[in-house]
């Protein structure tokens, strides 16, 4: 995570997703009505119906061939980990954010403007539009929240934007979260699902009624043992259990199995997420997307990343993002999409039906043609379609090529707001990558693969409008001499540790463990002397744990409430070595890829200087002698394990050191030691919320190298 800059006459638009909802039946003719009374507006087509209500500036009603999509208005008091803005359900999609000097904030209440379009597109399709506008009067923030629906569809296309001028006060804050919700008060929903492998039922209203809090979002639900997410998924449930990472994301959502509906039809209610570009992060940045409410997560920092500064000249629209409700013969593309079956239709069915349209180039021409309402907006002329041709490394597995912010990571990407980000895979045979609907501009060409350590970085890749241009580059793998060994394999990820990706045997959906709450794999019983991993021998699955913890137990560990140090944080690697190997040499290199790491900052990206460990030592020992440390820094911290993530902000570290350091026989480095720590015993800091207070680490890969 690197820190925020500030940001100066900032104009972007935010991310192609479409709230879709469609039907699995006979298409029929539809209409267009934009209404409004003093109440509210109205979009209809006959088969799908939004009202937004002119008193909250969110959509309080949503049907689909006469099913209420959404139940009736409720309200949660926001709690930590629980209800957040504003706390109302039944409602959405809906705009809000963590935007204002205070915090949270759902605009449409004090004073809200509306306006209301009609109109027909270039593909003579009739549409119908609303915009609530809000300007917070402490601030003078502007937020824009719009909708429109076409003829024959049953989506609501949305853009949200967030504009500030400001001279007299021209840093505001960071752009802390920023996002629209599908937030039912329903029976109706009766199922999560993250992709085609991670998916639950929601628990019970009985099953929350006996939930125990352990730690931020996250409840024991064991006290009802026979609640289907019991049976079926894990004792605990948190909202982190279903995130994702956006690189291969497409379709997330909810699903009705058919016991709850008017007439027994199964329903999906799905997030297409087709383009990523006005995202930040990168291919890497993972977040939360459905726990009971479909998100569409424009900007936030859950697992570290970094968020742009609000400040004077500030103003982006986010979107398209579109919700549509259609049936199932029509030829449009859905995006935030409820989609109904038969009373047998299955959940991977309805996904499947909502996957199909998952392409960053559909309804160019409707955007088009309703650009003139939408500030900011990009339209088709200002996008080309970029190629390149990579000659990769040899053991290339799954090649991917990042186009960001020129000059830096792309996980920092929220230093220039005006920049775009796009990735595509490229194909391994042959080199060649294609990315459709480009914003013409100056990027960042990064590329990166598993099985490779390191990666290729070119800047000031200039992607022209209306010309398609090839990029020809030729990567090789990172090389410091000889490889000695390799622990780990370099995806960026820590999910091949053990509890990783390793699917948990004792429920039948078999979760990836890493998905769980972290507190039930206890450290001390799985590794009661420490962690000793001899090359060679040793299994990464089982011999590595998938977190390096300074130190285990004590807060939000509910099975483990008492501190825990003994060989918590003692690493050990260990490996035989000829002299012949290493004799005459001048340098060894031992690299540390990580894929996630936590500094007493936690996620926030600020300094606290009341915290010694802000700032986080980490020290490598080669057979008693104490190299340099690595001093993590605040601004890359992340909120990873512990928030059900194996995939966070990425760093890494070169170790120089002489070979004379090197015996003839076993060798050895000590990730810490009673003298000198990688990670300093019971470092800590202090948490608001209820999250461990311990710093860790989380491995990509090391590899030690001779020459």
């Amino acid at each position: 995570m690197a820190s925020s800059s500030l940001l100066l006459s900032i104009s972007r638009i935010f991310v192609q997703i479409v709230l879709l909802f469609s039907v699995f039946s006979v298409s029929v003719s539809g209409f267009l009505n934009a209404t409004q009374d003093s109440k509210q507006l109205i979009l209809d087509n006959g088969r799908f119906f939004a009202a937004v209500n002119k008193s909250t500036g969110a959509i309080y009603a949503l049907s689909l061939n006469g099913q209420d999509l959404l139940g009736s208005l409720n309200y949660v008091m926001p709690t930590p980990g629980g209800a957040t803005g504003s706390g109302n359900s039944g409602i959405g999609p809906y705009l809000d954010c963590y935007c204002i000097p205070s915090g949270s904030y759902t605009p449409g209440s004090i004073n809200p403007k509306y306006q209301l379009f009609s109109g027909i597109d270039s593909t003579e399709t009739a549409y119908g539009g609303i915009v609530m506008s809000e300007t917070y009067p402490p601030t003078g923030q502007t937020l824009e929240q719009y909708w429109f629906l076409r003829d024959g569809e049953t989506g609501l296309h949305t853009f949200s934007r967030l504009a500030y001028y400001n001279k007299t006060t021209p840093f505001l804050r960071n752009l802390q979260e920023f996002r629209t919700l599908f937030r039912p008060n329903t029976p109706l929903w009766t199922h999560l699902i993250t992709n085609s492998e991670q998916y639950a039922p929601l628990p019970s209203k009985n099953a929350t009624s006996h939930e125990v809090v352990v730690e931020d979002a996250t409840w024991y639900l064991g006290n009802t043992p026979h609640d289907p997410f019991v049976q079926q998924e894990a004792s605990y449930f948190t909202k982190y259990t279903f995130q994702d990472t956006w690189r291969n994301h497409d379709v997330h959502g909810m699903y009705s199995d058919g016991t709850t509906s008017d007439d027994n039809s199964t329903f999906g209610a799905w997030l297409v997420m087709n383009t990523k570009d006005t995202y930040f992060g990168g291919p890497l940045h993972s977040d939360l997307i459905v726990d009971g409410i479909v998100y569409n997560y424009i900007v936030s920092n859950h697992h570290g990343d970094g968020t742009p500064n609000i400040t004077d000249g500030f103003d982006r629209t986010f979107g398209p993002a579109s919700s549509r409700f259609q049936h199932f013969s029509d030829e449009y593309q859905q995006y935030y999409y409820f989609n109904k079956g038969s009373k047998t239709t299955s959940m991977e069915a309805l996904r499947q039906d909502a996957l199909q349209f998952y392409s960053p180039t559909w309804n160019t021409a409707f955007y088009d043609s309703i650009a003139k309402y939408i500030p900011n907006y990009v339209p088709s002329s200002g996008r080309t379609i970029w190629k390149g041709h990579v000659d990769l490394p040899a053991g290339a597995i799954k090649p991917l090529a990042v186009l960001a912010q020129s000059g830096v990571d792309f996980q920092d990407n929220v230093l220039d707001a005006t920049a775009y980000q796009y990735w595509g895979d490229i194909d391994p045979s042959t080199g060649d990558v294609s990315i459709p609907a480009v914003k013409a501009g100056t990027y960042r060409l990064t590329v990166y693969a598993e099985g490779i350590f390191g990666q290729y970085v070119q800047d000031d890749v200039e992607v022209i409008s209306g010309e398609v241009h090839t990029t020809h580059t030729r990567w090789r793998e990172e090389n410091a001499g000889t490889e000695i060994w390799r622990i780990g394999t370099p995806d960026k990820s820590s999910g091949e540790y053990r509890h990783g990706y390793a699917p948990d045997e004792t429920h039948p959906l078999h979760p990836s463990q890493y998905r769980i709450y972290w507190a039930v794999y206890d450290f001390p019983t799985d590794f009661p002397n420490g962690v000793v991993y001899r090359v060679g021998e040793s299994k990464e699955a089982e011999d590595l744990n998938y977190v390096h913890w300074s130190v285990f137990g004590g807060y939000a560990n509910s099975l483990r409430p008492k501190p825990y140090h003994d060989n918590v944080n003692n690493w050990m690697i260990l490996w035989d070595m000829d002299q012949s190997a290493f004799a005459k040499k001048r340098k060894a290199t031992f690299t540390v890829q990580l894929a996630g790491a936590k500094t007493a900052a936690g996620n926030t990206d600020v300094f606290n200087a009341s915290e010694p460990y802000a700032n986080l030592p980490y020290t490598v020992v080669v057979n008693g002698h104490e190299l340099e440390p690595w001093v993590i820094p605040y601004y890359h911290s992340s909120s990873c394990a512990v928030r059900s993530a194996v995939i966070c902000y990425n760093i890494a570290n070169k170790f120089t050191f002489d070979p004379k350091f090197f015996v003839n026989g076993t060798n050895e480095i000590v990730l810490t030691s009673t003298n000198s720590t990688s990670l300093p015993a019971n470092a800590t800091d202090y948490e608001s919320a209820i999250l461990p207070q311990t710093t860790y680490v989380q491995y990509d890969s090391l590899r030690l190298e001779v020459e």
